[in-house]
């Protein structure tokens, strides 16, 4: 049987008039004369042949045994998590490992970055606890305790040993010791709160204090102190600063029962300060009514209070000026000097280039 498609005769008979190809380039309209009305028949797609079946007639490729049908290539969206998930025939595991596939964050390409400041935010926060219950830095940038401070020191501050204070509470823990007398001793001034002030606390609540000639008498018994240290000896400025004292001076007839500094002054000394002292009973020119930076007293130290010096006594802002420091301001007690450079040196980068190696871990005492 000859093809039905481009052949010029159909079963041996030309055309009927009017019998034609179709335009349209996609089908072809074919008129059978065999008296049967004409049927039309869309050709296969793509240009394919039918090899001469007519519609409801097997082909030859089908007329025998069925072939099983070739593999057909995996579709373009095969794999694709979102066209899973949409078809009815993916099961519920199969969805759900699609959604999380989906909905996976991606891993960052700066992932150890990310790593890195989650270990900076701990470090924060655990040097934040330290410097607000254990310990503390500080600078020292006068010379007031030289000798045993110079400037350029820096310090670490047990702040734990007095009772630390808690951030924005005003609260303290319980204290590991009490302050002691000869302790050198951070603490807030208290004419400005805002500044740390480094002294050698010489007076305990209760204490009688005085001096003589720049020698300390605590409870009527002179200190032998040799961190001290006088650069002006023979000058002994009296300032307005030290009027304070004069509402604390002890006097015999005002304190009954308060033994005063002044019973265990020599008379030499006395005599030097100024001080007209007579055994039997008379009365003489007293230093707390004039108190001066190497006469002064004899002082109480009141309840809760404590009186600090200056190691360079003659070059220091300390009690004897401003008065007592409130226990409620002691911050610590320094505990070692880690690190130490002279700042008035002229080298360049004197940080660098001007260490003390030989303070570098010394203790404080």
């Amino acid at each position: 049987m000859s093809s039905g498609i481009g052949s010029s005769t159909v079963g041996g008979r030309a055309p009927a008039p009017g019998a034609e190809e179709g335009r349209g380039g996609g089908s072809a309209t074919l008129v059978v004369g065999t008296g049967e009305a004409p049927t039309s028949r869309p050709a296969p797609p793509c240009g394919g042949a039918t090899d001469g079946a007519t519609e409801g007639e097997p082909s030859r490729e089908s007329a025998g045994s069925a072939s099983p049908p070739s593999a057909a290539p995996p579709a373009p969206w095969a794999g694709d998590p979102a066209w899973d998930v949409a078809q009815p025939w993916a099961t519920a595991a199969e969805r759900q490992a699609a959604l999380e596939r989906v909905n996976r964050r991606p891993r960052l390409a700066l992932g150890w970055l990310w790593e890195w400041a989650k270990v900076f935010q701990v470090a924060v926060l655990l040097f934040l606890f330290m410097r607000a219950f254990l310990v503390e830095a500080y600078k020292i940038p006068s010379g007031s305790m030289e000798r045993t401070l110079l400037v350029g020191d820096f310090l670490l501050v047990n702040k734990l040993v007095y009772g630390a204070e808690v951030p924005f509470t005003g609260r303290r823990l319980p204290r590991v010791e009490s302050p002691a007398r000869g302790d050198v001793v951070v603490f807030q001034w208290p004419s400005d709160p805002t500044k740390n002030f480094v002294k050698r606390l010489v007076g305990l609540p209760g204490d009688t204090l005085a001096m003589r000639d720049g020698v300390l008498i605590v409870n009527g018994t002179e200190r032998r102190e040799g961190y001290v240290r006088h650069t002006e000896p023979l000058v002994d400025p009296a300032f307005e600063d030290f009027r304070w004292q004069r509402d604390y001076v002890v006097r015999g007839g005002r304190r009954p029962g308060v033994a005063t500094a002044l019973a265990a002054v020599p008379p030499p000394m006395a005599r030097s300060a100024g001080v007209l002292r007579v055994n039997e009973g008379g009365i003489g020119a007293d230093p707390g009514d004039h108190p001066s930076r190497n006469n002064w007293g004899p002082l109480i130290v009141p309840g809760g209070n404590y009186f600090v010096l200056g190691d360079n006594r003659d070059n220091s802002l300390d009690s004897r000026y401003w008065g007592f420091v409130p226990d409620s301001l002691l911050r610590g007690r320094p505990l070692v000097v880690y690190y130490s450079y002279a700042p008035d040196s002229a080298r360049r980068f004197a940080w660098l280039t001007a260490i003390r190696w030989s303070r570098l871990g010394d203790r404080v005492r």
